[in-house]
């Protein structure tokens, strides 16, 4: 997925000039990332709204956790620090998971209608992008939902984005959308436990949890141990493509 990215990246004056897909691309390349750290600034008060809210609190972050992943607005992993802070890793991963199927779904919707053939023509004209779309399509469903899962393995795979290029690509539904749920599952059950654990010391926030918790030594040990256990789940993903026979190459 690396490379397409870059891919990207580097020809965003040319993706804009696509027109409404290219902004498409466009706003899901930029604004998780803000938005995320917004939600993050702001962890203590929308933790306590969805605590004041009960039972129905955990309905209702699964159900903004896959609008707004799907819509392209905010970023999994800090909706997955919110889940494993109010509601632990169990509960809240119950319902990021429910939130992936329902925003991968979104996604694939709104790439279908905003992008058509004219990303795809696009694309068939650059020799990275083909190996993307060569490794997803043309396999049996076992074998393309498993290339799906592996891409949404590591941490670096931002999830709307994702969406945007494997649909792009000419990915099916049906394993796009049960990659897409394996293959998130172990990097958010990841934060979920970090969040909860961090969350289990009394702080309101993370500003708080690093101020007023055990100190910038622990905080800071805690994210160097969260990065390498997601770092881990990348390698994990890259050798089983090495595995599945695809060029490793077409992926850094």
């Amino acid at each position: 997925m690396k490379p397409i990215f870059l891919f990207l990246t580097a020809n965003l004056e040319k993706l804009l000039r696509l027109g409404p897909a290219g902004f498409l691309a466009f706003i899901w390349l930029s604004t998780p990332g803000i938005a995320g750290l917004l939600l993050l600034y702001e962890l203590g008060t929308v933790s306590e709204w969805l605590h004041a809210r009960g039972d129905a609190g955990l309905l209702l972050y699964a159900v903004v956790f896959m609008v707004t992943s799907g819509i392209g607005l905010l970023p999994t992993t800090a909706q997955a620090v919110l889940g494993g802070w109010v509601f632990g890793p169990v509960k809240g991963l119950s319902a990021a998971v429910v939130a992936f199927g329902g925003a991968a779904l979104l996604g694939l919707f709104i790439t279908r209608a905003v992008a058509g053939k004219r990303i795809e023509r696009f694309l068939e004209t650059k020799e990275q992008a083909r190996a993307i779309r060569d490794a997803l399509i043309g396999r049996g469903f076992l074998q393309t939902t498993m290339m799906v899962a592996l891409l949404r393995l590591p941490p670096q795979s931002p999830f709307a984005f994702t969406n945007f290029v494997m649909v792009s690509c000419g990915v099916a539904a049906a394993p796009f959308l049960f990659g897409s749920i394996l293959g998130m599952i172990p990097r958010t059950l990841v934060v979920m436990v970090f969040a909860a654990a961090a969350a289990q010391t009394g702080a309101e926030d993370i500003q708080a949890f690093v101020r007023e918790g055990p100190g910038w030594p622990v905080a800071v040990g805690g994210l160097a141990l969260m990065a390498t256990v997601m770092s881990i789940i990348g390698l994990i993903a890259r050798r089983a493509l090495i595995r599945l026979r695809i060029d490793p190459a077409a992926f850094r």
